[in-house]
């Protein structure tokens, strides 16, 4: 097929490409290389990407409109799978503007150019963070999730809204899906895993929020994709066609999560084991917009795709880990 990959020199969205590049799809990516972390980061994913038969690039922000449509024009794809965005909780507590312009201007555009030039399959990235204040354990799709935390959070309940009414109106296919905490080698520098493996390895303090007690679904990196690449071929092609699909429109959402909460505390443990070093923690409290937990109940994934996320903690941050040293050294 011929993919379009919103923010492919992203975390994400790079493992994505890299995958669907060696199943022999061709790759269209977009990305504004945008400074909010590592531009070298972004660039040496894209170096990897770049060697790859099949892909394409276009270096543009999501709030330009004329760019993301002659680039979608170009590409023609059978498949848009929009992962660029804002990213980050802590952030959107200092730079709300630059939610509102990426998340909500750039989701608006990505949803007009899919309706402009049709695809077999929208499929776009919300997050567990959706889910908010949500009393309930595991987090089901069908749950209530009206009360967000942060402003990010709330851009990505946006985007779910806006792409509903873009499915029902205009009839595309569109899959939402709700990442819980992906973690992996390649990950982002403003991510607690790297946070943490990059200060204890330099022997500065980490800081922990709420002393540790609060707990997360991790979800390996390699385990997103999979899921992300199974669904691809499974388009909602009409309103109420199984129960996780809108009654009106052409639309679910599909969270993607391991299923296994661990708490901070027990995570920092793992990654200790693994550096071979303890930490040095500075305790603080819960900061604002952090829930004491995240917790993915996966079995519309599973029906949908007869999978779920299964790589071990240990394992992951392992992997994790091999990559940090390998790239601090010049040799990822």
């Amino acid at each position: 097929m011929r993919i379009f990959v919103t923010g492919a020199a992203g975390f994400i969205g790079f493992h994505l490409s890299r995958r669907l590049l060696e199943l022999g799809h061709q790759v269209f990516g977009y990305d504004g290389l945008t400074a909010y972390y590592d531009v070298e980061l972004k660039k040496a994913r894209l170096s990897i990407l770049k060697n790859m038969e099949g892909f394409g690039l276009s270096v543009a922000m999501l709030e330009d409109m004329a760019a993301l449509e002659e680039a979608v024009r170009a590409a023609r794809p059978d498949v848009v799978v929009h992962l660029a965005a804002q990213a980050g909780v802590r952030y959107s507590l200092e730079n709300p503007r630059a939610y509102v312009d990426s998340n909500l201007v750039g989701g608006f555009n990505v949803l007009e150019v899919a309706r402009l030039h049709p695809v077999r399959h929208l499929m776009m990235a919300s997050t567990s963070s959706v889910y908010g204040a949500n009393p309930e354990a595991p987090f089901r799709e069908e749950d209530r999730a009206d009360h967000p935390l942060t402003l990010y959070a709330a851009t990505k309940k946006a985007n779910e809204a806006m792409a509903h009414s873009y499915a029902h109106l205009w009839a595309i296919p569109t899959t939402m899906f709700r990442f819980f905490t992906v973690y992996g080698p390649w990950g982002r520098p403003d991510m607690a895993l790297f946070k943490f493996v990059d200060a204890i390895e330099r022997g500065r303090p980490i800081d922990v929020y709420n002393n540790g007690d609060m707990a997360r679904d991790f979800t390996y990196v390699d385990d997103l994709v999979e899921a992300i690449v199974r669904l691809m071929d499974c388009p909602p092609k009409r309103a109420g066609e199984d129960p996780s699909t809108s009654p009106v429109a052409p639309w679910r959402i599909v969270n993607i999560g391991r299923g296994q909460p661990i708490n901070l505390n027990d995570f920092i443990e793992i990654i200790e084991k693994k550096l071979g070093r303890k930490a040095v923690r500075n305790n603080l409290p819960m900061q604002k917009g952090d829930v004491p937990r995240t917790f993915a109940d996966s079995a519309v994934l599973e029906r949908l795709t007869g999978y779920r996320p299964e790589t071990g903690t240990a394992e992951g941050v392992g992997a994790f880990v091999d990559w940090y040293r390998a790239w601090r050294d010049g040799k990822p």
